[in-house]
Protein backbone atom coordinates (compact mmCIF):
# COMPACT_ATOMS: atom_id res chain seq x y z
CA UNK A 1 0.00 0.00 0.00
CA UNK A 2 1.65 3.25 -0.93
CA UNK A 3 1.25 6.86 -2.18
CA UNK A 4 1.52 6.39 -6.03
CA UNK A 5 2.41 8.73 -8.68
CA UNK A 6 1.05 8.21 -11.73
CA UNK A 7 2.62 9.70 -14.73
CA UNK A 8 0.79 9.80 -18.62
CA UNK A 9 3.97 9.19 -19.87
CA UNK A 10 3.28 9.94 -23.60
CA UNK A 11 1.48 12.89 -22.89
CA UNK A 12 4.27 13.82 -19.89
CA UNK A 13 6.51 13.71 -22.84
CA UNK A 14 4.65 15.45 -25.72
CA UNK A 15 4.38 18.61 -23.35
CA UNK A 16 7.73 18.50 -22.59
CA UNK A 17 8.57 18.59 -26.67
CA UNK A 18 6.29 21.59 -27.05
CA UNK A 19 8.52 23.93 -24.37
CA UNK A 20 11.36 22.74 -25.97
CA UNK A 21 10.43 23.94 -29.33
CA UNK A 22 9.29 27.14 -27.75
CA UNK A 23 12.47 27.43 -25.95
CA UNK A 24 15.27 26.83 -28.22
CA UNK A 25 18.49 26.00 -26.60
CA UNK A 26 16.29 25.59 -23.45
CA UNK A 27 18.15 24.35 -20.00
CA UNK A 28 16.32 22.15 -18.50
CA UNK A 29 16.16 22.70 -14.27
CA UNK A 30 16.39 19.72 -11.89
CA UNK A 31 16.91 20.60 -8.13
CA UNK A 32 15.17 20.40 -4.40
CA UNK A 33 13.05 17.27 -4.79
CA UNK A 34 13.28 16.66 -9.10
CA UNK A 35 9.89 18.50 -9.34
CA UNK A 36 8.01 15.47 -7.58
CA UNK A 37 9.68 13.01 -10.26
CA UNK A 38 13.05 13.07 -8.41
CA UNK A 39 16.23 13.91 -9.81
CA UNK A 40 17.38 10.43 -11.17
CA UNK A 41 14.09 10.67 -13.85
CA UNK A 42 14.49 13.99 -14.81
CA UNK A 43 18.21 13.20 -15.30
CA UNK A 44 17.21 10.65 -17.81
CA UNK A 45 14.81 12.54 -19.13
CA UNK A 46 16.88 15.44 -20.09
CA UNK A 47 19.00 12.87 -21.50
CA UNK A 48 16.33 11.40 -23.59
CA UNK A 49 15.39 14.49 -25.32
CA UNK A 50 19.38 15.57 -26.28
CA UNK A 51 19.96 18.28 -23.56
CA UNK A 52 23.82 18.99 -23.36
CA UNK A 53 23.23 20.95 -19.97
CA UNK A 54 21.24 20.11 -16.57
CA UNK A 55 20.73 22.66 -14.04
CA UNK A 56 20.84 21.99 -10.75
CA UNK A 57 20.34 23.75 -7.12
CA UNK A 58 23.29 22.88 -5.09
CA UNK A 59 27.02 21.70 -5.36
CA UNK A 60 25.17 18.97 -3.19
CA UNK A 61 22.78 18.17 -5.84
CA UNK A 62 25.83 18.41 -8.75
CA UNK A 63 27.28 15.63 -6.80
CA UNK A 64 24.46 13.00 -6.85
CA UNK A 65 22.98 13.63 -10.64
CA UNK A 66 26.79 13.96 -11.65
CA UNK A 67 26.28 10.10 -11.82
CA UNK A 68 22.80 10.34 -13.54
CA UNK A 69 23.55 12.61 -16.57
CA UNK A 70 26.46 12.91 -18.35
CA UNK A 71 26.37 16.35 -20.18
CA UNK A 72 27.24 19.75 -18.15
CA UNK A 73 25.72 20.49 -15.08
CA UNK A 74 24.92 24.26 -13.97
CA UNK A 75 24.54 25.21 -10.41
CA UNK A 76 22.11 28.01 -9.24
CA UNK A 77 23.17 28.94 -5.84
CA UNK A 78 25.60 31.28 -6.44
CA UNK A 79 29.07 30.67 -5.22
CA UNK A 80 30.80 31.65 -1.92
CA UNK A 81 34.04 32.07 -0.48
CA UNK A 82 34.47 29.35 2.52
CA UNK A 83 30.94 27.14 1.81
CA UNK A 84 31.97 23.79 1.70
CA UNK A 85 34.21 22.07 -0.74
CA UNK A 86 32.62 19.09 -2.96
CA UNK A 87 33.98 17.39 -5.61
CA UNK A 88 33.00 17.98 -8.26
CA UNK A 89 33.97 17.01 -12.32
CA UNK A 90 35.14 19.41 -14.97
CA UNK A 91 32.02 19.54 -16.51
CA UNK A 92 30.04 21.36 -13.62
CA UNK A 93 29.58 25.71 -14.46
CA UNK A 94 28.98 27.53 -11.22
CA UNK A 95 26.95 30.07 -11.21
CA UNK A 96 28.80 33.58 -9.55
CA UNK A 97 26.74 36.61 -8.03
CA UNK A 98 29.75 38.83 -7.08
CA UNK A 99 33.17 39.96 -8.23
CA UNK A 100 34.67 38.24 -5.70
CA UNK A 101 32.87 35.28 -6.09
CA UNK A 102 34.73 35.61 -9.75
CA UNK A 103 38.03 35.91 -8.49
CA UNK A 104 37.47 32.26 -6.06
CA UNK A 105 37.02 30.10 -8.59
CA UNK A 106 39.93 30.63 -10.64
CA UNK A 107 40.54 28.22 -13.39
CA UNK A 108 36.64 26.96 -13.16
CA UNK A 109 33.69 27.76 -15.55
CA UNK A 110 31.15 30.04 -14.23
CA UNK A 111 28.12 31.98 -15.21
CA UNK A 112 27.85 35.36 -13.97
CA UNK A 113 24.60 36.25 -12.59
CA UNK A 114 23.40 39.97 -12.83
CA UNK A 115 21.04 41.57 -10.37
CA UNK A 116 17.27 41.61 -11.53
CA UNK A 117 14.17 43.30 -9.73
CA UNK A 118 14.10 40.30 -8.00
CA UNK A 119 17.21 41.73 -5.83
CA UNK A 120 17.85 37.96 -4.69
CA UNK A 121 21.60 38.38 -5.59
CA UNK A 122 23.61 39.24 -8.96
CA UNK A 123 26.69 41.85 -9.72
CA UNK A 124 25.20 45.60 -10.25
CA UNK A 125 26.27 47.75 -12.74
CA UNK A 126 28.42 49.27 -10.40
CA UNK A 127 30.30 46.14 -10.15
CA UNK A 128 31.06 45.76 -14.40
CA UNK A 129 34.08 47.50 -14.50
CA UNK A 130 35.65 45.63 -12.10
CA UNK A 131 34.42 42.19 -13.86
CA UNK A 132 37.22 43.20 -16.91
CA UNK A 133 40.04 41.28 -15.01
CA UNK A 134 38.22 39.13 -13.08
CA UNK A 135 37.14 37.13 -16.07
CA UNK A 136 40.66 37.02 -16.95
CA UNK A 137 41.32 33.60 -14.85
CA UNK A 138 38.08 31.76 -15.52
CA UNK A 139 36.20 29.94 -18.36
CA UNK A 140 33.24 32.88 -18.83
CA UNK A 141 30.14 30.48 -20.15
CA UNK A 142 27.53 33.34 -20.33
CA UNK A 143 25.50 35.63 -18.18
CA UNK A 144 22.54 35.23 -16.54
CA UNK A 145 20.24 37.07 -15.32
CA UNK A 146 16.62 35.53 -13.15
CA UNK A 147 13.89 37.74 -13.38
CA UNK A 148 10.15 37.86 -11.12
CA UNK A 149 7.06 35.86 -11.83
CA UNK A 150 5.13 38.76 -11.69
CA UNK A 151 5.49 42.33 -12.65
CA UNK A 152 3.00 44.39 -10.64
CA UNK A 153 4.81 47.76 -11.48
CA UNK A 154 4.47 47.13 -15.41
CA UNK A 155 7.65 47.07 -16.11
CA UNK A 156 8.30 44.76 -19.47
CA UNK A 157 10.66 41.43 -18.85
CA UNK A 158 12.03 41.77 -22.31
CA UNK A 159 12.80 45.80 -21.54
CA UNK A 160 14.62 44.35 -18.30
CA UNK A 161 17.17 42.38 -19.64
CA UNK A 162 17.66 44.47 -22.96
CA UNK A 163 18.25 47.18 -20.15
CA UNK A 164 21.22 44.54 -18.41
CA UNK A 165 22.69 43.39 -22.27
CA UNK A 166 22.80 47.65 -23.50
CA UNK A 167 24.80 47.91 -19.74
CA UNK A 168 26.92 45.03 -20.39
CA UNK A 169 27.91 45.89 -24.13
CA UNK A 170 28.94 49.16 -22.83
CA UNK A 171 31.16 47.42 -20.31
CA UNK A 172 32.39 45.49 -23.08
CA UNK A 173 31.97 42.72 -21.85
CA UNK A 174 31.53 39.59 -24.19
CA UNK A 175 27.70 39.16 -24.83
CA UNK A 176 27.92 35.18 -26.70
CA UNK A 177 25.43 33.35 -24.53
CA UNK A 178 22.50 34.81 -21.51
CA UNK A 179 20.74 32.22 -19.55
CA UNK A 180 17.47 33.62 -18.72
CA UNK A 181 14.65 32.58 -16.71
CA UNK A 182 10.60 33.41 -15.99
CA UNK A 183 10.49 34.64 -19.95
CA UNK A 184 7.40 33.66 -22.51
CA UNK A 185 8.68 32.12 -25.65
CA UNK A 186 7.53 35.59 -27.60
CA UNK A 187 9.68 37.35 -24.73
CA UNK A 188 12.72 35.47 -25.79
CA UNK A 189 12.05 35.68 -29.89
CA UNK A 190 12.01 39.18 -29.57
CA UNK A 191 15.27 38.89 -27.78
CA UNK A 192 16.63 36.73 -30.41
CA UNK A 193 15.75 38.91 -32.64
CA UNK A 194 17.09 42.26 -31.42
CA UNK A 195 20.69 40.44 -30.02
CA UNK A 196 21.07 38.11 -32.98
CA UNK A 197 24.85 37.69 -32.23
CA UNK A 198 23.87 36.62 -28.75
CA UNK A 199 22.81 32.67 -27.53
CA UNK A 200 19.97 33.05 -25.18
CA UNK A 201 19.29 29.91 -23.16
CA UNK A 202 16.28 29.92 -20.78
CA UNK A 203 16.26 27.86 -17.75
CA UNK A 204 13.35 26.20 -17.09
CA UNK A 205 11.88 23.70 -14.71
CA UNK A 206 8.07 24.22 -13.68
CA UNK A 207 7.17 24.72 -16.70
CA UNK A 208 8.84 21.70 -18.89
CA UNK A 209 8.31 19.27 -16.15
CA UNK A 210 4.91 20.40 -14.65
CA UNK A 211 3.29 22.72 -17.28
CA UNK A 212 0.50 19.66 -18.07
CA UNK A 213 -1.30 18.90 -14.66
CA UNK A 214 -3.52 15.79 -15.84
CA UNK A 215 -0.59 14.16 -17.04
CA UNK A 216 0.11 13.52 -13.36
CA UNK A 217 -1.68 12.30 -10.68
CA UNK A 218 -1.53 11.41 -6.58
CA UNK A 219 -2.79 8.90 -5.07
CA UNK A 220 -3.20 7.16 -1.70
CA UNK A 221 -4.20 3.62 -1.01
CA UNK A 222 -6.92 3.04 1.83
CA UNK A 223 -5.34 0.78 4.38
CA UNK A 224 -8.45 0.64 7.02
CA UNK A 225 -11.87 1.74 7.30
CA UNK A 226 -13.53 2.50 10.34
CA UNK A 227 -17.30 2.91 11.61
CA UNK A 228 -17.62 5.86 14.47
CA UNK A 229 -20.50 6.61 16.11
CA UNK A 230 -21.01 10.59 17.31
CA UNK A 231 -18.93 11.07 20.79
CA UNK A 232 -16.12 7.49 19.85
CA UNK A 233 -12.91 8.83 20.87
CA UNK A 234 -10.16 7.55 18.30
CA UNK A 235 -6.58 8.77 17.24
CA UNK A 236 -3.62 10.05 19.18
CA UNK A 237 -5.34 12.85 21.14
CA UNK A 238 -8.80 10.87 21.87
CA UNK A 239 -11.01 13.28 19.81
CA UNK A 240 -14.58 12.83 19.84
CA UNK A 241 -16.14 11.96 16.63
CA UNK A 242 -18.38 14.75 15.54
CA UNK A 243 -21.09 12.47 13.90
CA UNK A 244 -21.60 8.95 12.98
CA UNK A 245 -19.32 8.28 9.75
CA UNK A 246 -15.92 6.58 8.89
CA UNK A 247 -12.56 6.33 9.70
CA UNK A 248 -10.54 6.12 6.25
CA UNK A 249 -6.61 5.08 7.24
CA UNK A 250 -4.92 6.58 3.41
CA UNK A 251 -1.31 6.27 2.48
CA UNK A 252 0.47 9.54 2.37
CA UNK A 253 1.68 11.09 5.59
CA UNK A 254 3.86 13.99 7.03
CA UNK A 255 7.15 12.01 5.58
CA UNK A 256 5.31 12.03 2.02
CA UNK A 257 4.74 16.13 2.97
CA UNK A 258 0.89 15.55 3.41
CA UNK A 259 -0.01 18.35 5.41
CA UNK A 260 2.96 20.61 4.64
CA UNK A 261 2.69 23.41 2.72
CA UNK A 262 4.39 26.23 1.07
CA UNK A 263 3.15 30.05 2.05
CA UNK A 264 1.39 31.26 -0.72
CA UNK A 265 1.04 35.25 -2.16
CA UNK A 266 -2.69 36.34 -2.17
CA UNK A 267 -4.09 38.87 -4.48
CA UNK A 268 -7.36 39.90 -4.07
CA UNK A 269 -10.28 40.11 -1.70
CA UNK A 270 -11.65 36.95 -1.91
CA UNK A 271 -7.89 34.94 -1.85
CA UNK A 272 -7.97 36.80 1.20
CA UNK A 273 -11.05 35.96 2.72
CA UNK A 274 -10.68 32.16 1.79
CA UNK A 275 -7.21 32.26 3.41
CA UNK A 276 -8.90 33.52 6.77
CA UNK A 277 -11.96 31.14 6.76
CA UNK A 278 -9.50 28.39 6.32
CA UNK A 279 -7.35 29.69 9.12
CA UNK A 280 -10.63 30.13 11.83
CA UNK A 281 -11.73 26.54 10.97
CA UNK A 282 -7.86 25.47 11.45
CA UNK A 283 -8.63 26.70 15.08
CA UNK A 284 -11.30 24.54 16.11
CA UNK A 285 -9.62 21.76 14.62
CA UNK A 286 -11.41 21.45 10.98
CA UNK A 287 -8.49 21.02 8.61
CA UNK A 288 -9.12 20.05 4.61
CA UNK A 289 -7.25 17.19 3.46
CA UNK A 290 -5.48 16.83 -0.03
CA UNK A 291 -7.42 13.10 -0.35
CA UNK A 292 -10.61 13.08 -2.44
CA UNK A 293 -13.53 10.60 -2.06
CA UNK A 294 -16.80 10.47 -3.39
CA UNK A 295 -16.38 13.82 -5.52
CA UNK A 296 -14.89 16.21 -2.76
CA UNK A 297 -11.98 16.62 -0.27
CA UNK A 298 -12.45 15.28 3.11
CA UNK A 299 -11.24 16.42 6.13
CA UNK A 300 -8.46 15.31 8.13
CA UNK A 301 -9.72 13.41 11.50
CA UNK A 302 -6.62 14.31 12.59
CA UNK A 303 -3.48 16.08 11.94
CA UNK A 304 -1.94 13.74 9.23
CA UNK A 305 0.76 11.06 11.13
CA UNK A 306 4.37 10.13 9.22
CA UNK A 307 3.44 7.95 6.93
CA UNK A 308 -0.19 8.07 7.00
CA UNK A 309 -3.27 9.97 6.98
CA UNK A 310 -6.77 9.54 8.83
CA UNK A 311 -9.71 10.60 6.70
CA UNK A 312 -13.10 11.41 8.27
CA UNK A 313 -16.06 10.54 5.65
CA UNK A 314 -19.32 10.84 7.23
CA UNK A 315 -22.58 8.66 7.67
CA UNK A 316 -24.14 9.73 4.40
CA UNK A 317 -21.54 8.77 2.52
CA UNK A 318 -20.30 5.65 1.29
CA UNK A 319 -17.32 4.71 2.90
CA UNK A 320 -14.15 3.31 0.40
CA UNK A 321 -13.09 -0.13 0.29
CA UNK A 322 -9.42 -1.47 1.92
CA UNK A 323 -7.35 -1.33 -1.39
CA UNK A 324 -9.10 1.66 -2.83
CA UNK A 325 -6.97 4.75 -4.10
CA UNK A 326 -7.83 8.20 -2.92
CA UNK A 327 -6.82 10.78 -5.58
CA UNK A 328 -4.94 13.36 -3.91
CA UNK A 329 -4.14 17.07 -4.79
CA UNK A 330 -0.84 17.87 -3.23
CA UNK A 331 2.23 19.94 -4.48
CA UNK A 332 4.63 18.10 -6.77
CA UNK A 333 7.08 20.32 -5.19
CA UNK A 334 6.81 19.21 -1.45
CA UNK A 335 5.88 15.71 -1.92
CA UNK A 336 8.01 12.55 -1.55
CA UNK A 337 6.19 9.45 -3.23
CA UNK A 338 6.45 5.45 -2.81
CA UNK A 339 6.08 4.74 -5.98
CA UNK A 340 6.09 6.25 -9.86
CA UNK A 341 4.27 4.38 -12.27
CA UNK A 342 4.02 5.07 -15.88
CA UNK A 343 1.13 4.53 -17.82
Amino acid sequence: MALTLYVDTARWRAHQQTVIQQFPGIVPVCKGNGYGFGHERLAEEAARFGSDVLAVGTTYEAARMKDFFSGDLLVLTPFRRGEEPVPLPDRVIRSVSSVDGVYGLVNARVVIEVMSSMKRHGVTEEDLPKLHAAIENVRLEGFAIHLPLDRTDGLDAVEEVIAWMDRLRAARLPLHTMFVSHLKAEELARLQQQFPQTRFRARIGTRLWLGDHDSTEYRGSVLDVTRVSKGDRFGYRQQKAASDGHLVVVAGGTSHGVGLEAPKALHGVMPRAKGVARAGLATVNRNLSPFVWAGKQRWFAEPPHMQVSILFVPGDVQAPQVGDELVAHLRHTTTQFDRLFDR
